[in-house]
């Protein structure tokens, strides 16, 4: 990413000291870059910087510390598409425990994306996570207008994505059949996205098909990556489905599970109080 960012500001400054690759395709550059430049590289390099000291600090859950390095690269180099993008992530870092929380502001993490879509219009991620956005915002026919041309887009590396949310938007407007054909092109596209697996069953769940939306659940639980096995909706889920069923050992199981992952989440809270009315 940060090698594309020097390419994107090279081409956008005109002509930046050291950027022979730029030099090399482009002939007709000027020879001269005025006295103003030297300052504006400086402080493009200084944007870098903070992109990166926020990165680190994103993937190490330093939240507070991630925004405050986005918006300072924000403010050396407006055009910074990749630190924009990263605020994104950032703030629905936030929602991630709790959407109710004061904290959770998705209209300005919807701001974020777009400020790099407009910095950047090809940057994939980013328009993937404008989606979720949406989605999150109840937005879903927004939602869809962005993501269904990303999944037809044969350049972006993670299909699955881009299938998933769809998928998860049409399940949240009603569209089940469509949801269902979505969810699971996500999940042949990547058979670990047990999040995917995780909303098929629910679009299975959701069309009476209980058989089929308990195999999607024990597919979303038993996929062999960390996350994936302390996925605490899915047990929720499935203990929903297998009360249904009136497999009551199999919801009890599945609700202790649940509880044992996280006790003090809403989730954790409601399979407590749901195995007490089971015991």
């Amino acid at each position: 990413m940060t090698s594309q960012r020097h390419m994107t500001a090279a081409t956008r400054a005109g002509c930046i000291r050291g950027a022979a690759v730029v030099l090399s395709l482009v002939s007709l550059l000027p020879a001269a870059c005025g006295g103003a430049q030297p300052a504006a590289q400086a402080n493009e390099t200084r944007s870098l910087a903070e992109y990166d000291l926020a990165r680190d600090a994103f993937q190490n859950g330093r939240l507070r510390e991630a925004l405050a390095h986005v918006e300072q690269a924000l403010s050396l180099d407006d055009g910074n598409a990749d630190a924009a993008y990263l605020g994104a992530l950032v703030l629905l870092g936030f929602c991630a425990g709790d959407v109710s929380s004061s904290d959770c502001r998705f209209e300005s993490a919807e701001k974020m994306a777009r400020r790099a879509l407009e910095a950047k219009p090809d940057m994939r991620d980013a328009k993937n996570v404008l989606g979720v956005i949406l989605v999150h915002q109840r937005r879903y026919d927004e939602a869809i207008a962005v993501l269904k041309p990303l999944t037809e887009d044969i350049l972006y590396a993670s299909p699955e994505k881009s299938w998933g949310n769809l998928g998860w938007a049409y399940l949240l407007k009603g569209r089940n059949d469509e949801a269902i054909d979505a969810l699971r092109r996500a999940v042949a596209a990547q058979p670990l996205f047990c999040v995917g697996q995780y909303r098929l069953g629910l679009a299975y769940e959701k069309r009476g098909e209980l058989e089929l939306a308990r195999e999607a659940f024990t597919r979303a639980v038993e996929t062999d990556q960390p996350e994936c096995r302390r996925l605490q909706d899915a047990f929720d889920a499935r203990a929903r489905v297998a009360e249904k069923r009136g497999f009551l050992d199999e919801a009890r199981a599945d609700l202790e599970r649940c509880r044992e992952i996280a006790a003090t989440t809403p989730v954790g809270q409601r399979c407590a109080a749901q195995l007490q009315t089971l015991q």
